[in-house]
């Protein structure tokens, strides 16, 4: 059993999640209308992964009998002047997650909650990595911000699709 204010912390993050994939698709058509496929097809990917991060606290709760609330969500921001601004509101977006994420940790631990601490686990290393790609695709997007082929270009060469991981917590659904 899930410490209670684990669970209702972890249910808020539902939205958190389901919030940054919406964003994450805003950013990704931003982009396709741009006729940027690489940086298209990197937020539509990166929109996947928040649903699935979603999804995987989804069967964490059900897995632990506790409730699954779905939150209402509020529309994404989409009104970007120049190729930076998404990029720079994703890199916000993951460092907020971060904050969220070690949040929930501390509650597991407050609470002697090893499971949810344990589960949590993949989340903070999962966070080092989407900072540090965001970080790096907001250095390039800055300094490339008038040559949009340089961009694609940077994406195509270093966006690599990686495996899926067999450490990663069970997706509801899947």
């Amino acid at each position: 059993m899930a410490a209670a204010a684990f669970v209702k912390r972890l249910n808020e993050q539902l939205g958190n999640e389901f919030g940054a994939h919406q964003q994450y698709i805003a950013i990704a058509t931003y982009f396709d209308a741009l006729t940027m496929p690489q940086m298209a097809g990197l937020f539509y990917q990166q929109a996947i992964e928040e649903r699935d991060h979603a999804m995987m606290m989804v069967r964490y709760l059900l897995d632990a009998d506790e409730p699954v609330t779905i939150p209402a969500l509020d529309a994404p921001r989409s009104d970007f002047k120049n190729v930076i601004e998404p990029v720079k509101a994703a890199l916000e977006q993951e460092k907020r997650v971060t904050e969220q994420i070690n949040d929930l940790t501390r509650i597991a631990r407050e609470n002697n909650d090893y499971a949810s601490d344990q589960f949590m686990q993949w989340f903070i290393k999962e966070q080092v990595e989407e900072v540090s790609k965001m970080s790096d695709l907001l250095a390039v997007v800055t300094r490339s911000k008038d040559d949009y082929e340089r961009i694609e270009d940077w994406v195509a060469r270093e966006d690599k699709s990686e495996g899926a991981d067999p450490t990663a917590p069970a997706i509801a659904g899947a």
